[in-house]
């Protein structure tokens, strides 16, 4: 986007509509007088009185837990300086706006008119009872260290200058990694950091916190490097000085053989030649914003192998602070810190660089043009739309805030703590997070019936690490061991079987065992016992019977497939169980008001209103397995007979009949719209009889595979939901046939469903 239209689109973005970015939203009901008379007078007088008893009582009954105050004096406003109060308030709201849709933290931002630091820290100081939690933002040097440090001691909230220790902590984690991935050591590498201002000194001073050797950092500022005989350093620059080397020595002469840049001043300061000077692998993080210190470009032309870090969001690894802030804040607020202290800042430094270890969501990819990102020197620091932040970071810094003493609230339910962090912003990981903790507790052997492909690799790694399951992969073993060579995968001691070419004489024994198992089980359908060997180099055949011979407990397969082609091998070889008529596929999506199961989505064309029903119990029966209990409605276009004579209508009615003959306490009822089934208040007025009472069905049992195909793709996909499935119920053994294109996180939670059922075999 050109200069020109960003600027036009910027403006007409801040005034369209409701100016501005940010608005109040009650939280309560204001729906009629009765409510008001809560909200306000008489009945707010109650929790007054209640606080004025006990002042702690104000987490409970106000929004005080939940609010941050962002402040500015706009002294130091972006890259454009000393703008003024109202000038910045576009960036305080944009950062308010930032913490509600990254940590779910409630802000107002407060610009105040003042260069005084006496009036600045008054004014802040009087509001205490109004926040639980303090976010100075954009406050010239050296003002911004005297304001927060006098703001923490006489405050017992957490006061935190983003500027400041924001990029320190973002780029402290950075470091970390990209020192490990060139295999230095931080005691050791020479730092050279271009820059004296607030964000500057305390960037320095946590990597000093992470190892970093005061005699190995050199700072400049504009005047020079920051030398013991300079007679001009005010605030804090005193602190960073170093004089092993000469006063007058230039930013040129430094960078020989210097192993980490540090940019955090201006642009097109750092040129080539002077990059080139810098040592094997150097590391140079050019934050000046919006053009850094070095193009990244000219950064790679004068380093190739080098490790190149901006503040762009348009190269790899963007030193973004809001990877830090929102969940910083949300894990102190979580437990009342009175602080922000040293501990829980490194804290989020080794969380951030824990999880950039770890295998990428498929949501960040897409987000990034379907970017296989992998832990890397093009991958040193978590992308800003990676949603396990909120969990990684705000709980590490609960528990540094816990263990370092400043927490009044300590949490004593971790699991439970990490589960409301992951719900926070509206996704729901419950279903998720049962299947996982399901099968940790007892650990089974899944087949990936299609290894040769990189999400199902990756699923993998995450189900060993995570203890979900232990993978066996099929497929070629060079183009799989290539696969997680490319992309760095850790998936050592993890086995690798070609049915199609096998490597050893343990295999061939395999081929010909199942073959001829095949040939008993199929022998009066036409299948000769050397077509049974034949037909076990399929990888689908195999699969399903490692399965059936216990060498398996489950398998995993269809993502290149076409449905029919992986379902058919587990119905001949595994079979449905027994007294089951009917086996049957569900799909669940991820709603904001939680879980919806959908069934039959894959399997059956024409069904009799005992299939229906048989059907239903095999999915209440799922559903109660996540810990859920089903309230199901069996839909169609017809409302209890009001179309007496629709196909599909009397099948779903006389199912209905048939399941409350069967399970009389079974929470199902039918026939219905969906609509109904979802609306409990129209269906209580209309239809107050109904047994699915006042809630809303979870289960909807449509009357053909059609509807329920057609049903769970428009959700999903118009909808935009999170989706699991298809799950297939009703046969003998564990087998399931991942939609194309699944997800890692759907493989994932596909193998754990698996890993499960197999637990029940």
């Amino acid at each position: 986007m050109n200069k020109k239209s960003l600027k036009k689109e910027a403006l007409q973005y801040h005034q369209e509509g409701r100016p501005g970015k940010i608005e109040v939203i009650p939280t309560k009901a204001t729906a009629n007088q009765r409510d008001l008379s809560l909200a306000y007078s008489p009945g707010v007088a109650e929790p007054c009185i209640a606080i004025n008893k006990n002042q702690d009582d104000v987490y409970k009954y106000t929004a005080k837990g939940n609010l941050v105050a962002v402040i500015s004096n706009g002294t130091a406003v972006l890259g454009l300086g000393d703008i003024g109060p109202h000038a910045s308030k576009p960036v305080m709201e944009g950062k308010g706006l930032l913490f509600k849709i990254y940590a779910d933290i409630d802000c107002f931002d407060l610009e105040l008119d003042t260069k005084d630091v006496d009036e600045f820290v008054r004014t802040v100081k009087i509001l205490e009872p109004t926040f639980g939690g303090v976010n100075l933002e954009d406050i010239s040097a050296p003002d911004a260290f005297e304001i927060e440090e006098r703001l923490k001691k006489e405050l017992n909230i957490p006061v935190m200058h983003d500027d400041q220790h924001g990029t320190a902590i973002i780029s402290g984690a950075a470091l970390l990694n990209a020192l490990e991935l060139v295999g230095k050591d931080i005691s050791k590498v020479k730092i050279i950091v271009n820059g004296a201002g607030a964000s500057a000194i305390s960037c320095t001073k946590i990597y000093k916190s992470l190892g970093a050797k005061a005699e190995h950092i050199f700072m400049f500022d504009s005047k020079g490097l920051i030398h013991p005989d300079r007679t001009n350093l005010n605030g804090k620059k005193p602190e960073m000085v170093n004089g092993t080397v000469p006063k007058d020595t230039s930013l040129t002469d430094i960078l020989k053989d210097a192993d980490v840049f540090i940019g955090l001043s201006r642009a097109n300061i750092l040129s080539r030649e002077m990059a080139a000077q810098m040592d094997d692998n150097c590391i140079i993080f050019a934050m000046a914003n919006p053009v850094p210190e070095i193009s990244y470009e000219d950064a790679k032309a004068a380093r190739p192998n080098c490790i190149m870090a901006t503040g762009r969001s348009d190269y790899p690894n963007q030193v973004n602070n809001v990877l830090g802030f929102p969940f910083i804040f949300r894990g102190a607020l979580d437990v009342r810190a009175t602080e922000i202290n040293e501990e829980m800042k490194l804290a989020a430094v080794h969380a951030l660089a824990e999880l950039t270890k770890k295998p990428v969501p498929d949501i960040v990819n897409m987000a990034y043009g379907n970017a296989n990102l992998s832990f890397g020197k093009d991958y040193i620091i978590p992308k800003p739309v990676d949603p396990r932040l909120i969990s990684t970071v705000a709980l590490a810094v609960a528990k540094a805030a816990i263990d370092s003493g400043v927490a009044q609230n300590p949490i004593e339910d971790w699991e439970a703590y990490e589960l409301e962090l992951s719900n926070r912003l509206g996704n729901d990981n419950t279903i998720s997070k049962v299947i996982e903790t399901k099968a940790q507790q007892d650990i089974k052997r899944v087949v990936f019936a299609d290894a040769e492909n990189l999400s199902v690799l990756k699923a993998a790694q995450i189900v060993l690490e995570e203890k979900i399951a232990q993978p066996i992969l099929l497929g070629n073993q060079s183009n799989i061991q290539k696969l997680i060579d490319e992309n760095n995968l850790l998936l050592e001691n993890v086995p690798i079987i070609n049915p199609k070419n096998p490597k050893n004489q343990d295999e061939l024994l395999d081929i010909e065992r199942y073959g001829h198992l095949f040939f008993e089980k199929r022998k009066r359908k036409g299948i000769t016992l050397a077509e049974g060997r034949d037909i076990m180099r399929s990888r689908s055949f195999f699969g399903a019977m490692m399965v059936e011979t216990g060498d398996a407990d489950a398998m995993i397969g269809g993502l290149r497939k076409k449905y029919p082609a992986t379902v058919r091998p587990a119905l001949q070889i595994v079979g449905s169980r027994p007294n089951i008529n009917k086996v049957a596929g569900l799909h669940i999506l991820m709603t904001k008001t939680g879980p919806l199961f959908l069934a039959d989505t894959t399997i059956n064309h024409d069904l009799s209103p005992e299939d229906v029903a048989d059907i239903t119990e095999l999915v209440a029966d799922q559903v109660r397995l996540f810990n859920i209990e089903p309230r199901i409605a069996l839909v169609t276009y017809s409302n209890f007979g009001s179309v007496p004579n629709g196909e599909s209508a009397i099948r779903m009615r006389k199912a209905t009949e048939i399941l409350h003959q069967r399970h009389p306490d079974l929470l199902v009822d039918g026939e219905m719209q969906t609509h109904i089934a979802l609306k409990p208040e129209i269906r209580q007025q209309f239809y107050p009889f109904s047994k699915l009472g006042n809630k809303p069905a979870n289960t909807l049992i449509f009357p053909n595979l059609s509807s329920a195909n057609i049903a769970y793709n428009l959700l999903s996909n118009a909808a935009e939901m999170d989706i699991i499935g298809p799950i297939l119920l009703g046969l003998n053994k564990p087998i399931h046939i991942l939609q194309l294109g699944a997800s890692v996180r759907q493989i994932v939670d596909m193998v754990g469903i698996a890993a499960i059922h197999a637990q029940d075999v």
